[in-house]
């Protein structure tokens, strides 16, 4: 059964994160939330739910000071790490190998044992220092998945929005779903008229 580490970090779209362990609940996809302070303040302030409300989401919660949990050893099994939003202080902290809270641990165990981990940042304008730690990362194997979702399946909600995200990310685990159209090449153009 697949198993999949989600960390939740203190950038604005923590709606992402959370859909996101909506939709591997629906598909019985197991999963290990670490879920850090700023991430819990922003859940209260973004969306209407409890942060109890997002925990219970997840088959299993860790603390994010505990470095004895399983995910921070390389010997926990899992297909890989998804941080949902990423904040630019994560993307920082898993860059230089400053592992000094549970989910920053978890990316660098993911990172050194080869597995997937997939990071979403959710911040604009990026400046030199963000562009120079994301490039690092994809360097060292990371997947960097901005959120930045398409248009051209006419998407008509917020909620379309947040699903091709959750989408694109479930893609890189190969997780089947039907959250947004897939592109399917351009239509024909109408031909003009011979006469014009």
């Amino acid at each position: 059964m697949m198993r999949l580490i989600v960390g939740l970090s203190g950038a604005s779209g923590v709606i992402y994160g959370i859909r996101f362990l909506q939709v591997l609940r629906k598909k019985n996809i197991k999963t290990d939330l670490v879920v850090t302070n700023a991430a819990a303040g922003i859940i209260e302030n973004e969306t209407d739910l409890e942060v109890s409300d997002v925990l219970s989401l997840a088959t299993r919660v860790h603390d994010i000071k505990n470095l004895e949990s399983p995910i921070a050893s390389g010997g926990f099994r899992s297909q890989g790490m998804v941080v949902i939003p990423c904040s630019m202080k994560t993307i920082a902290g898993i860059a230089c190998g400053y592992a000094d809270n549970l989910l920053l641990r978890a990316a660098d165990v993911t990172l050194k044992e080869k597995r997937r981990l997939v990071l979403v940042p959710r911040e604009t304008p990026l400046n030199v220092i963000h562009l120079r730690n994301m490039l690092s990362l994809a360097k060292a194997g990371a997947v960097i998945l901005p959120a930045m979702p398409a248009y051209y399946y006419k998407p008509s909600t917020l909620d379309d929005l947040v699903d091709h995200v959750v989408g694109k990310v479930l893609d890189v685990f190969n997780v089947d779903h039907k959250l947004y159209a897939r592109w399917k090449g351009e239509q024909p153009a109408k031909q003009l008229n011979s006469n014009s």
